[in-house]
């Protein structure tokens, strides 16, 4: 078992196969193949499952991935830890942020930290916060950016921002300065599926408002176009919306409602020169 093969497993499996993973790594297509095929031999079981349409992990696989992460993320530290050690931070930076933070928080802190740290190659992941809650727990991602709270993650607060309403415009309530949780209850709602979820459901709960949803929905763009096509009312944060959010109105919730987010890393002890370095910089910026 070599440190190739176990790079190859990766990228098999993180670029869905073996020819997306052959350009990723520069390798060959066969040679992919047989880097898989010799692995699979000597672990003495089928790591992926070929069918029509693609590949999927076996059981197998999934274990073999998580550990081949594991290993290849330590080998990786030692050259990290051995430049840092000389005052120079290297490697690879695997960051995964919110799309409503990506624009509005965190390209001003890689700016930076690019412009500080030249020799880091960052890679940006883009999910909701479930995905990138599994992807620190699973070793794809160093560090992401994550809605508060985040029990078993260490975190350093990023932004506080107000969660508004959204109604199409021309709607009833959109001539009202404010909008309580009290004027939703009884209108058909779309609820996210994202980190905001049990935030909104927490607040309906807590003032007795029992929220009818007709809808569900991942992202903002998602939400906005449903509200604009008379769907629902919704709420989403304020952060990240567009300037122009099109055929809807947004209205500050009244009390207001807040959604805190945070850079997080699975552990602090276990957190490598870069992903430290990128904490550090948020902490030079809130200072």
């Amino acid at each position: 078992m070599t440190l190739a093969q176990l790079r190859v497993l990766v990228a098999v499996a993180e670029h869905g196969g073996f020819t997306a993973a052959a350009d990723h790594t520069g390798m060959s297509q066969p040679a992919v193949s047989r880097a898989v095929a010799a692995l699979e031999r000597e672990l003495g079981a089928a790591l992926f499952v070929r069918h029509r349409d693609g590949i999927a992990l076996t059981e197998a696989g999934r274990a073999a991935l998580a550990r081949a992460r594991e290993t290849l993320r330590h080998f990786d530290l030692i050259r990290a830890d051995v430049a840092a050690a000389a005052g120079q931070i290297t490697g690879e930076l695997r960051l995964a942020s919110l799309p409503s933070a990506t624009g509005t928080l965190v390209a001003r802190l890689l700016r930076a930290f690019t412009d500080r740290y030249p020799q880091v190659r960052v890679r940006l992941f883009e999910g909701v916060d479930d995905d990138i809650r599994e992807w620190l727990l699973r070793g794809a991602a160093e560090i992401g950016v994550v809605t508060l709270p985040a029990p078993g993650l260490h975190t350093v607060h990023l932004s506080t921002h107000d969660m508004v309403a959204v109604l199409p415009e021309g709607h009833p309530l959109a001539a009202r300065p404010a909008i309580t949780l009290a004027d939703l209850a009884g209108r058909p709602f779309i609820l996210t599926t994202a980190g905001c979820r049990p935030l909104i459901v927490g607040a309906a709960l807590a003032a007795r408002v029992r929220l009818d949803i007709a809808f569900e929905a991942s992202g903002p763009a998602a939400i906005l176009e449903m509200v604009a096509a008379g769907l629902g009312l919704s709420i989403v944060p304020a952060l990240g919306l567009p300037a122009d959010p099109g055929a809807v109105v947004t209205r500050p919730l009244e009390p207001v409602l807040t959604r805190s987010l945070a850079l997080a890393v699975p552990s602090l002890d276990d957190c490598g020169p870069a992903a430290r370095a990128f904490l550090d910089q948020l902490t030079a910026f809130t200072s």
